[in-house]
């Protein structure tokens, strides 16, 4: 087994890049595509205001709370750090931060950390906590 300074650069190059691609899918209204980067399995969890188990659940989650694409905003990213845990294992944290028009209940912004676990489908997030700024 490889030890986290020995694992090739390019695992978290693929983690930024399927972030960034959570991101595009975000911001073109694709809750779809976006739910599509964590795992698809009935483990994978979300952790928010609530705790939601299982990836379909977890997509239905984002529908009642962002159920158009006015009310999604635009997405970005900050602050990411990509920690590699194993050679399929990894720890992601950083910053999102959501713009809306203040009808759609304004400009939101939080913490989160992702455990992504590497598939023959890709790196896939199987759990994320996810905290509003206060």
């Amino acid at each position: 087994m490889l030890s986290c300074a020995q694992l090739p650069r390019t695992q978290t190059d693929q983690i930024r890049a399927m972030l960034a691609s959570s991101v595009e899918a975000w911001n073109r209204g694709d809750l779809v595509a976006f739910a599509s980067h964590y795992e698809d399995s009935p483990e994978t969890t979300y952790v928010g205001r609530e705790v939601v188990r299982g990836s379909k659940a977890i997509l239905e989650r984002y529908r009642k709370h962002y159920p158009n694409r006015e009310a999604m905003g635009t997405l970005a990213f900050s602050n990411v750090e990509v920690r590699p845990l194993t050679s399929d294992l990894a720890l992601v944290t950083g910053e999102y931060h959501l713009k809306r028009t203040a009808a759609l209940g304004g400009d939101a912004s939080g913490r989160y950390t992702l455990l992504l676990r590497k598939t023959r489908l890709g790196w896939k997030i199987i759990h994320d906590h996810s905290s509003a700024a206060t």
